[in-house]
């Protein structure tokens, strides 16, 4: 809305015409919900400390983690309204895939909140039955999906492999439910990486600045071109949704870094999961994004290989799922956890990056 409203000024004020490039937008994006995140964090976490929303802790995992009990928790209402608010001052709002997005954040975030609130509420884990909290995942999923196929892009059903220059296939109305699927599966692997303090935020890090990267190439016609990518139109903007994404992360890492002084909640975790589906799914990148999350595709893969083989063979692979906790089993304290986790979702980017030449 301010862009909107400022950028018609450049006839009368030329330096406003700065206005009109993504990459001013994007980096002042960043830095306004960085700021939001570090100068109103503290309000909104003795908040949530008045209102006693605190964490509930499992009895069966770690005893470390014991200690975290009744740490605020619902954190990420504070990443989700600086991203909000970002996206109004910052954003081209008659760029219909932005409204996809916020709308896509939203309603995931809305998920996780009811299931949040009923967590603290209970003074236990147990928050939204599973099938209530799956179905309601499917059905924004859904909205999004039939929104993305019926727009009228072309080639939104093709699907593109890393290291292919071309689509392997035209999925066609089987794109949808594999669509859905990916919405879903990723937001539930950012819901099970959030079990550290700090782990899945600087791995969503790692994972919105790779795809800052991706929606400015696939926004412009001549480095999409270069590349052997494919040119979305619009998705440039994209750019500055997802340097606004970077810079809520880094505000709210501030206070999720160890000792947290707060927690994601899932009104965080399912929210930025699902966001980063969205994105990969408008620009073509719903492979890549599976390289590009590598660690979150581990810690879920960690969850449904050790249920598989509990039910089957009542074995257990992992000393404890998702994997993140087996490491910490096994000894490692858990800021060696969370840094070389951090280290392991570096490498998974730079590999993702790498193969844009490599077709």
């Amino acid at each position: 809305m301010f862009f909107e409203f400022v950028y018609p000024l450049v006839r009368y004020f030329t330096p406003l015409n700065v206005f009109q490039y993504v990459t001013f937008r994007a980096a002042y994006a960043a830095l306004t919900t960085l700021l939001f995140c570090y100068l109103l964090g503290p309000s909104i976490i003795e908040g949530l400390r008045t209102l006693k929303v605190g964490q509930s802790i499992r009895d069966d995992g770690p005893q470390t983690h014991l200690k975290k009990g009744g740490t605020p928790t619902m954190g990420g209402v504070m990443i989700l309204l600086s991203i909000a608010l970002s996206t109004l001052l910052w954003q081209d709002m008659g760029n219909v895939k932005i409204w996809l997005c916020l709308g896509s954040l939203l309603a995931f975030g809305a998920i996780g909140y009811v299931d949040d609130y009923l967590k603290v509420t209970r003074r236990n884990s147990n928050g939204l039955p599973g099938w209530i909290k799956f179905g309601a995942q499917i059905a924004v999923a859904l909205g999004v999906a039939l929104i993305l196929y019926y727009s009228g892009e072309e080639g939104i059903s093709y699907l593109y492999i890393p290291f292919f220059k071309n689509p392997i296939v035209d999925m066609g109305p089987l794109w949808i439910p594999f669509a859905v699927l990916l919405m879903v599966g990723e937001s539930n692997a950012v819901n099970l990486t959030d079990g550290l303090d700090g782990l899945a935020t600087g791995l969503l890090l790692s994972v919105f600045v790779t795809l800052a990267i991706l929606t400015y190439l696939s926004g412009r016609a001549d480095y999409s071109a270069y590349l052997g990518i494919p040119h979305i139109a619009g998705a440039g903007e994209l750019t500055v949704f997802c340097l606004a994404a970077v810079g809520a992360c880094v505000g709210f890492l501030w206070f999720n870094a160890h000792p947290a002084e707060v927690f994601m909640g899932d009104v965080g975790s399912l929210s930025l999961g699902g966001i980063i589906a969205t994105i990969s799914l408008i620009i073509k990148k719903e492979i890549l994004i599976l390289v590009i999350g590598g660690v979150f595709v581990l810690e879920a893969a960690s969850v449904i290989l050790q249920v598989l083989s509990y039910k089957l063979w009542k074995r257990r692979i992992f000393k404890m799922a998702p994997l993140h906790h087996h490491f910490e089993l096994s000894g490692w304290v858990e800021t060696k956890v969370v840094i070389r986790f951090w280290i392991l979702g570096g490498l998974f980017a730079i590999i993702a990056l790498s193969t844009l030449k490599i077709q």
